[in-house]
This record gives C-alpha cells, sequence and structure tokens, in this order.
C-alpha cells in the first residue's frame, strides 16, 4: 500500500516546490545578467521548474562560436579569482 502524505506534508511540499521554483527563477536572471555582462546571450537559457524541490536552470543550446566565447569568459574569470586568491 503507498503511503499517502497528510495535507500538511502536502502543503510543506509545494512550499518547497515553490521556493526551488523561485531559486530557479533568481539564477536563471543572475546568469542571464552575468552572462550579458560578458556580451554573452543564451537563448534557451531558463527556469526548467522545480526536480525533487530544487531548482534546475536549462541551459540549452547555443552555437559553437557563443560556447567558445563563454569558455573564454569562464577561463579568464577564473584565472583572475585565482590570482585574486593568491595575492590575499
Amino acid at each position: 500500500m503507498a503511503y499517502e502524505l497528510t495535507r500538511a506534508e502536502r502543503i510543506q511540499y509545494r512550499q518547497r516546490q515553490d521556493e526551488a521554483f523561485r531559486a530557479g527563477e533568481a539564477a536563471a536572471a543572475n546568469l542571464r545578467a552575468a552572462l550579458a555582462l560578458a556580451g554573452i546571450v543564451l537563448p534557451s537559457l531558463g527556469n526548467d521548474g522545480p526536480v525533487g524541490c530544487r531548482g534546475i536552470v536549462r541551459l540549452g543550446g547555443c552555437s559553437t562560436a557563443v560556447a567558445d566565447r563563454l569558455a573564454e569568459v569562464i577561463a579568464a574569470g577564473a584565472r583572475a579569482r585565482a590570482g585574486h586568491d593568491v595575492q590575499v
């Protein structure tokens, strides 16, 4: 016999799902803004909804030129961060 959630458990689960959805929306917006600063657009970037009460961001596909530019920006940021961490 399957376990049936109580009303309180269903409400808590729904709240966690809603929080995860909002977290996904915020994360996608933050990433979209950061990419825009680097002049990069991922057209299919978006919130993929909650999965198991976790927010999921869909990055989607992009051209090889965009992927190469994204790799350059990430590598430059990682090098700058590593250099910053060493100097502190």
